[in-house]
């Protein structure tokens, strides 16, 4: 008598047990649920994202200040705190047209960019 008691509880319990397991299953699975996890899990992947952007940031800062030292371009106190001085800075030939350039007089100008000479490297 007491061993069909004891494998009728068993058997009980284990039903209990089996359905409470399938009923946690099932609530996961709700689409209340799935939108849950899904916004956790975006913003786990947004907290990584910017983790890693403030590591590249800190990275570049660090390499930039590594390389200023090595050039020898040193923090000019006058100047905000994120430029660095610069040698003097170089003055470039404005590029003026040749009269004698045969490409510059074989050109024609399309409609669409009428507003300019024509420029070659455009479509490239």
């Amino acid at each position: 008598m007491f061993r069909r008691a004891f494998w009728f509880t068993a058997g009980a319990a284990a039903g209990v047990w089996a359905t409470t397991k399938v009923n946690r299953q099932l609530k996961k699975l709700t689409p209340e649920s799935l939108a849950a996890q899904a916004a956790d899990k975006a913003l786990e992947a947004g907290h990584r994202l910017k983790d890693f952007a403030l590591d590249v940031k800190a990275g570049m800062s660090q390499r930039e200040d590594e390389l200023n030292d090595a050039l020898g371009l040193h923090q000019d106190p006058d100047l905000p705190g994120n430029v660095s001085a610069l040698p003097g800075q170089r003055r470039l030939r404005a590029i003026a047209h040749d009269p004698y350039d045969k490409q510059d007089q074989t050109t024609t100008h399309r409609s669409s960019r009428s507003r300019g000479k024509y420029n070659r490297n455009e479509d490239h």
